[in-house]
């Protein structure tokens, strides 16, 4: 009888310390490898911006033309982060429900935007969209709109960069969803707005809502695809990004680092958010699952 009940025991302990040994350890290593890439770069960033102390930190981020740098740069990322949710959506609910030859081309192609280097889609946008280019030229000509070196073509960029944020938040969350959901609502009479409304869209807000987030962070920050089609024109199409790097080649480290600081705390703010939206996501997938 103990025989038999040590033989029980034995695995159930094994089980609790885990399958990797030296928790210790790897925690120790874990926090190092984090302190010395991550934590001790971005703490300077304040402590070098400290140097300037209290007022000279908030003249320099209220100067006007950085504050015009920052309305550019958060209105533009929300606004193509917004059109990323819908068109988003769209692609992955494409990419899931509807099989069609090259499907795979296009699921691969989603993924462009994180292999291509950042300043390669700036240069190719820009020769797209400029005044004389394939596409800049007939907009300009037929329709009068003007989209290299205007906020416009800077939407454009962190739209190319921003979508497969919210197609690959999307798509595994349309493909667990249960059909037999939406065969039940068409049997009981509702169309497919009221079935849309009322089973798909409250299954994926939450993923909308992280791949908003996600999106939106990642354009606050983005440099090299924006800064050639943008302009640079001081209170028109010049970005934050821009200006930390101008006062930087300036030698003005500290007041690089204090713009730099105010970029890094919007950024802290977002993940925060993106954190509690994927929690938020998992306890209702629990829920669902009970």
């Amino acid at each position: 009888m103990s025989a038999s009940v040590a033989a029980v025991a034995l695995p159930a302990r094994n089980l609790s310390r885990g399958a990797l040994p030296g928790f210790g350890l790897s925690m120790g290593y874990a926090v190092l490898y984090l302190s010395l890439l991550v934590l001790i770069p971005l703490s300077a960033l304040p402590l070098k911006a400290a140097g300037l102390g209290w007022s000279g930190f908030w003249e320099v981020v209220t100067e006007p033309r950085v504050v015009a740098s920052y309305r550019l740069s958060f209105t533009t990322a929300f606004i193509a982060a917004a059109v990323n949710v819908v068109f988003g959506a769209i692609v992955a609910w494409i990419l899931v429900r509807y099989p069609f030859p090259g499907r795979r081309v296009v699921d691969a192609l989603v993924d462009l935007p994180f292999a291509l280097p950042t300043a390669v889609a700036g240069i190719v946008l820009t020769s797209l969209y400029a005044p004389k280019g394939w596409l800049g030229a007939p907009l300009e000509q037929w329709f009068g709109l003007k989209v290299a070196y205007t906020p416009l073509g800077i939407c454009l960029a962190l739209i190319f960069i921003g979508l497969p944020f919210v197609v690959r938040t999307v798509q595994p969350i349309l493909t667990d969803l249960d059909r037999e959901l939406e065969e039940a609502a068409a049997v009981l009479g509702a169309g497919r707005w009221v079935t849309f409304r009322q089973v798909i869209l409250p299954a994926i807000t939450p993923a909308l809502l992280t791949g908003f987030a996600m999106a939106f962070a990642r354009s606050i920050g983005e440099y090299g695809s924006v800064v050639f089609i943008a302009g640079n024109m001081p209170m028109f199409s010049e970005i934050t990004p821009l200006l930390i790097i101008s006062k930087l080649e300036q030698y003005d480290y500290a007041g690089a680092a204090a713009i730099a600081t105010v970029m890094l705390s919007a950024s802290f703010v977002l993940l925060l958010l993106i954190n509690g939206l994927q929690w938020w996501q998992g306890r209702r997938g629990q829920a669902r699952g009970h």
